[in-house]
Order: structure tokens, then sequence, then C-alpha cells
């Protein structure tokens, strides 16, 4: 067993390299012929010195010959691949013979290169079902970069992560190269990047390809459509795509550019569409985009959260005789425990709900109320309430202190003391407290706030949670502080 180094050149642009192959003698018929073993590819890059120690380490893990000295940590790893690679080549030799069976002793077995097989052979054979491969060819992929999406979109389905952690699962962990007869340890990591931008390019294809498989396999009705928004962030700056923009982020992330991706799934939970949006769309402008050419029948029920279910989209799903289901935008709550009904969750807890319809009973609201959710609610008021509050008392101890330096009749300006519990989401802002202000029959001193003007806000604003806070103008934020009770 020796390496052969062969020049070649490339037939469309005629540039020469080299390739390598592990090669055996082998005498037939009473003359010396070479076979190739393995081809080693292009980027083989193991210094020539260290080839003959090479071939004789794989020999020894084929005969499961123990090595006397460890061998170098630069040849070990080669070895252990290539000679897994041999091993699975020979095993499926053998298994067209008759079975021969033998007595082994399982207190000499060692575990080399332990992989798992499972879910890859799982998510084999559902690809197969679908014909992916066949897509793949038809969209223009080669057999690399179809080996690099079958690996990708496997890697995914067993351990959810970025092309990164794919790319380290199939190399370290995976056994989807042996069922494959693909290198993944040979494949470079910018094979997969380039290949998700191919599966990105190629998208909407794709998808229509692989939802008609679907409907043919499992037959699947079309009268559920759901349909939900979701951002993801970028660590970079990312200039050059026009769509990564700086919105308002679902993890908390808005100090970076953002991209949406929107879903439209059948009842069963298939993709059917998939779009990216910019970080900054709105919501409720993209659902007549998403759903216009699925050939939903005209009954189809359109599921969506309160984000999309603006009264502009709603219009539109009636005009274009959808039914729907959505959480209402509405903010008054008109529920009435008199004329509901209690029912239970799956977890047990008890919940009443009334069934309300509209004047031309063309719609149904449905009010729903929970205890537990109450008690909830209540608690982050109280909470918040002896927050402001033990913040407003610092603010006036505070001022006080600073008015008995400066005089009783000056009034005092300064930024938020140190300590201050108002919540983080507001905006730092100059605060103006009148200093010979005292708490007087359980009322509140006045506090005002202005960004940056030097006023008082208009007094009869109450103090509110940032989202509710959607009626103030820019710069009201704190108001008449009067007790909750």
């Amino acid at each position: 067993m020796f390496i052969r180094q062969t020049k070649t050149s490339n037939a469309a642009s005629g540039e020469a390299y080299y390739t390598f192959r592990l090669v055996a003698s082998e005498r037939i018929e009473g003359k010396v012929r070479q076979r190739t073993l393995l081809n080693l590819g292009s980027n083989f890059s193991l210094a020539r010195e260290h080839w003959p120690e090479l071939c004789t380490r794989i020999e020894q893990i084929l005969s499961g010959q123990m090595s006397l000295m460890p061998a170098p940590s630069e040849i070990e790893p080669l070895a252990q691949r290539y000679a897994a690679r041999l091993s699975n080549q020979n095993f499926e030799a053998d298994a067209k013979t008759d079975a021969d069976y033998q007595e082994v002793d399982v207190n000499s077995l060692e575990l080399v290169r332990p992989r798992s097989i499972g879910v890859e052979h799982v998510g084999k054979a559902a690809l197969n079902w679908l014909d992916f491969a066949n897509i793949l060819a038809m969209v223009g992929l080669n057999g690399v970069q179809q080996a690099a999406a079958i690996g990708s979109v496997i890697g995914r389905m067993a351990a959810p992560g970025s092309e990164l952690s794919t790319w380290h699962w199939l190399r370290e962990r995976s056994g989807l190269g042996e069922l494959l007869d693909v290198d993944f340890e040979a494949m470079p990591l910018m094979r997969l990047y380039r290949t998700s931008d191919l599966l990105v390019k190629h998208r909407q294809t794709i998808e229509e390809m692989l939802f008609q498989r679907i409907d043919t396999l499992f037959s699947l009705p079309s009268t559920v459509t759901l349909y939900d928004l979701t951002n993801t962030y970028f660590e970079g700056e990312m200039g050059s795509n026009h769509k990564a923009k700086r919105g308002h982020s679902k993890e908390k992330r808005s100090d970076c550019p953002l991209v949406t991706l929107g879903l439209v799934l059948d009842g069963s939970g298939f993709v059917r569409r998939s779009r990216m949006f910019a970080g900054n769309v709105v919501e409720g402008t993209t659902l007549a985009e998403m759903l216009e050419g699925l050939n939903a029948p005209a009954s189809a029920l359109v599921i969506m959260d309160r984000g999309i279910a603006t009264e502009e989209n709603i219009t539109w799903l009636v005009d274009h005789q959808y039914r729907y289901l959505v959480v209402s935008r509405e903010r008054v709550r008109k529920f009435d425990a008199n004329d509901a009904v209690e029912t239970s969750s799956a977890c047990g807890q008890t919940i009443r709900i009334q069934r309300v319809l509209n004047e031309e009973g063309t719609e149904a609201r449905l009010y729903c109320h929970s205890e537990e959710r109450q008690n909830k609610e209540e608690a982050i008021n109280q909470r918040f309430y002896r927050s402001v509050r033990a913040g407003v008392d610092q603010d006036c101890r505070w001022s006080e202190q600073t008015a008995h330096h400066q005089g009783p009749r000056q009034a005092v300006t300064a930024h938020r003391p140190p300590g201050c519990q108002i919540p983080w989401c507001w905006p730092a802002l100059s605060h103006r407290a009148d200093p010979r202000c005292r708490r007087h029959q359980g009322h509140w001193p006045y506090l005002g706030a202005v960004a940056g003007r030097g006023q008082y806000a208009h007094p009869s604003r109450r103090l509110l949670p940032a989202h509710q806070r959607t009626d103030l103008g820019r710069g009201q934020v704190v108001a008449d502080l009067y007790h909750a009770h």
C-alpha cells in the first residue's frame, strides 16, 4: 500500500493540478498490477516523508494489529478516517457473499471512531421518499453540492445549529458520510456556506416541488393555513445585505441588524412557503404577499397572531373569502362573568370563556378569563407600583436635600439620581421637581419629565409601563402621581 501523486488538468479551464490516491500492488496472473483503493483528492496536504508511516498505520488498523509506538498526531486522524472508508467499502463487498458466523471475544473489542447512525438513517429515508436529490439536480446542483445540501438538512434535523456547528457534527459525530459514501471530513466549511446560498437562491422552486411531493404522499387537505413571522439578528454590521435593518428584535437584540422570516404552513405543520423580509418590515403588510398564489380553497381558515391581525388584513381576508382565527388587537376587555362558561385547559387550569357575536352575525369573539393569569398580572402591576413609589420617594428626598443648599424658591433641575427604580426601558430624561412638595393626604407629589426641553409634562397623565404609553407624545413620559388606591 502506498500513495501515488498524479498530475492532471481541468477539462474546462486547462489548469493543471495534482491528485493523490491510495494504491495497492497485486499480482494477477503472474503480473504485478496497481489497484486504486481510495481517492484522497487534490487537498491532501500531508508531507511526503510521512506517507509511508500513514500507509503502515492504515494497514495496522485494517488488520487489527496494535501499534508498539503511538502514531504522530498529524497521522492518526488521517489513518482512522481512511481506514473507516476502506472498511465501509469492504463491508459492502463482503455483504454480497454468504453468511459466515464466527465466535468473537467481546472483551477484546475496541471502540474506534464512534458515530451516530439512527437519526441519519431516518433522515436519509425521508429525503429519499421526497426525491430530494433529484429536486436538487433539477435546479442545477452537482453531486458535491447535493451531498453538502443533504448533509446540512439532516444535520439541522439531528442537531439544529449554524453551518459551523453542522460541519463539526458531520465531521466528528455523525456516520452520515458512510451512508452517502461522502467524506465529510475532507469537505471544507465554505462548501456548506456556498450550498446554503444556492438553496436560498432556488428556495421557491424547491419549496413548491417538495410540497407537491408531500401532498402526493399524504393527500393533505388545504383547509387550514398558519402564518407567522419571526426575526433573527446579525453580530456584524452587514453593510452589503440590503435586508439587514434595525427594528424590534424578538430575541431582545434591537442593537443589531435584523432580518425577518415569514412562514406559511398547512394544518399538518408542513411548510408551504417561506420568505425573507427586511428586519424593519411592518408585520401587517406581509400577509397578502404570502397568501397569494397558494391555491387554497375559498373557505380555507387562516390562523395568525395579533401582530398581523390588522383591520386591513381582516378586510383583505374577507374580500378573498377566507375564514380567519386571530388574536384581537382591541385594548378594551369586555368580559362578562355572568355570560361565561367554564372549561379546563390541558394542564387542568379552569378557564371561563364568553362568546359574543357581532351585529351582522359574521364574526364571533371569544373572551377568556383565567384566575392564574389575573394573579400574575396583578403581581406585575404591584411590583411596578412599588418600584415607581420607591423611585419617587428617593427622587423627592434627593431634591429636598439639594434645595436646602440652593434656597427654597429655586427650582431644581437634575438627571435621574443613582438607584432610581424607574424601569430601564424609559429614556434618560431630565427631571424637574418642586423642592417644596410633600406627601399630603395620601397624594403623591407631582413630577414631570420632558426629553431635554426643560418643561413639565401634562399633569393629567398617569405613570404607565412602556407598552401602554402609545397615546403619549414623544418625550411625555411621567405624569400625575396619585396613589393607585
